[in-house]
Formats: C-alpha cells, sequence, structure tokens
C-alpha cells in the first residue's frame, strides 16, 4: 500500500452540494478497511478565485481528487493543477454525461446543481419531511390512513432515523411505538392505505442501544425492565405477535443500516404495488 500513515486525504469538490461526491466517495472508500479517508468537501466551487483557494488546500494537503464541476474551464483548470501537484483527479460525473451524449445524441444542457432545482419533486420530498416529523413515535395517530408507510416496532429500532430517510426520498411516513399493555392506537389496525412494516431487533442489541440513551440521558428516567433483557425478549415477541396478527412484514434491523432498511421497504411499497396493479 502507497499510504502506511493509516489515512489519506480525500478532496470533493463540487460546484453544488457535494452529496453527489460524498455518497460516491464513501461507498468507494469503505472498501479499504485498513486505511482511513480523511475529507476535505469543497462546495459551491462556481469561480475561479474559489477554485484557486481550493488549489492551495491540495498543495497543503496532497491526496485523492474527486470533483462535479460542470463548466469546463474550471474542470480543466483543476485537472491541470493536480497533473502539476502530482495527484491523482477524476470526475465523477463526466464519463456518465459523455455516455448519456453518445446514446442520446445530443449534449446535455450542462446547468450547475440541476438536480436541485425546486420543482414538484422537490416540494413533494418538504411535504413528506413535514407529514413525517409531525407524526413522529405516535403523534396525530388519527390520521395515519394519510401516510405512504407506517413503521411499528419497539423502543430502540430505529424507527425515527429511518422515517426520516425516507421522507427524504418523498415517502410520508409515520411511526408508532410498540409498548406491551398498552394497545395500539385503533387507527393503526384499521389502516388500509399505507404499507406497515414492523422492525425488530435482536434483544441483545436493543439492550446496548438501550443502555446507551440511559447513560446520555438522566439514568432514573426509565425503569429497571428498560435495560431488562427478558423484559425487552417479551417486548419483541409481543411487536412480533401483533404484526403477525395483521400480515405486516417485518424487518430485522439488527445488522441493517438505516439505507438497508429504508432499501428493503421500499422494495416492499413496490412489491405490493405491483401486486395491486391491473393485469
Amino acid at each position: 500500500m502507497k499510504n502506511r500513515e493509516g489515512f489519506f486525504h480525500l478532496h470533493m469538490i463540487s460546484d453544488a452540494t457535494g452529496e453527489t461526491l460524498i455518497t460516491v466517495a464513501r461507498a468507494a472508500a469503505a472498501q479499504y478497511t485498513e486505511v482511513r479517508a480523511v475529507e476535505h468537501v469543497h462546495s459551491m466551487v462556481r469561480s475561479t478565485a474559489h477554485l484557486d483557494r481550493v488549489i492551495a488546500a491540495l498543495e497543503e494537503k496532497p491526496g485523492i481528487v474527486l470533483y462535479t464541476l460542470v463548466d469546463g474551464t474550471l474542470g480543466g483548470r483543476l485537472e491541470t493543477a493536480c497533473r502539476r501537484i502530482g495527484i491523482p483527479c477524476a470526475s465523477v460525473l463526466e464519463p456518465v454525461l459523455q455516455m448519456l451524449q453518445a446514446y442520446l445524441g445530443a449534449p446535455g444542457a450542462r446547468r450547475v446543481g440541476a438536480q436541485h432545482i425546486l420543482d414538484a419533486e422537490y416540494f413533494r420530498r418538504i411535504d413528506a419531511l413535514n407529514f413525517t416529523m409531525i407524526h413522529d413515535d405516535g403523534q396525530l395517530a388519527g390520521s395515519l390512513e394519510e401516510a405512504d408507510v407506517v413503521l411499528v416496532g419497539v423502543s430502540r429500532t430505529s424507527k425515527t432515523p429511518t422515517s426520516i430517510y425516507l421522507a427524504n426520498r418523498g415517502v410520508k411516513v409515520a411511526n408508532v411505538p410498540i409498548v406491551p399493555g398498552i394497545p395500539p392506537p385503533a387507527d393503526l389496525e384499521r389502516v388500509k392505505g399505507p404499507l406497515v412494516v414492523g422492525l425488530t431487533a435482536s434483544a441483545e442489541r436493543i439492550v446496548q442501544l438501550r443502555e446507551n440513551r440511559v447513560l446520555s440521558l438522566n439514568a432514573a428516567a426509565h425503569s429497571e425492565t428498560y435495560v431488562d433483557k427478558a423484559a425487552i425478549a417479551a417486548e419483541i415477541a409481543f411487536a412480533r405477535k401483533l404484526c403477525a396478527r395483521h400480515g405486516w412484514p417485518i424487518i430485522d434491523v439488527t445488522r441493517r443500516s438505516i439505507e438497508e432498511t429504508a432499501a428493503a421497504i421500499l422494495a416492499l411499497r413496490d412489491e405490493r404495488a405491483r401486486a395491486a396493479a391491473p393485469t
């Protein structure tokens, strides 16, 4: 391995927010577990003066450069500087743009931040986020029928972060905690439109998460059963029986990231939509 210090500098240079670059770069860097990427995100780079400041940062901390600069002049200037410094540099978008141009027979518009325009899709995501935030943790249970997806599960099964992630994809999500001894909202058991999905995890994982929560808050705020493994196992069994009784699919999030859980939920929603579509 060329780098023997255990880390390398990873510069991500974008003329917009840098979200595309961050996603791609982290997906690639995750394949190298023995070396850590020190990330430097340079966003909204749209002028020569700004790019020159970024190039100075590259000279100070050389490393790998990934960029998404629609302006060809800025991209060329960056490529030239990287060759002079002696560091690798790659455009994340250019190969895809060239492929699209060759296939479609026409060049793209080359608009900076084109994916962030305030269109109907953007406002749909904002609407979904607002809906999800006010339907978090069982709030406004009387309007569950308005949701696209309803997540149910015991405490610490990642219902809220999964809901917010899905909302960023334009999905209206409500989440409802399942607590033994407390009947679930009547509307939950009557919903017809939304996809209801149960989230579960191993008792060991939930114990760990709850103990961390107790430590970060006031330890006296929760009863002893909150972190008791046997009590938690009973909670999980109760939630599973509820889901089984209604035929709600269950996803085990013990070893899943939020992104993986969300992808599984979207797949279930697509499968449901295909099954309901007329043949």
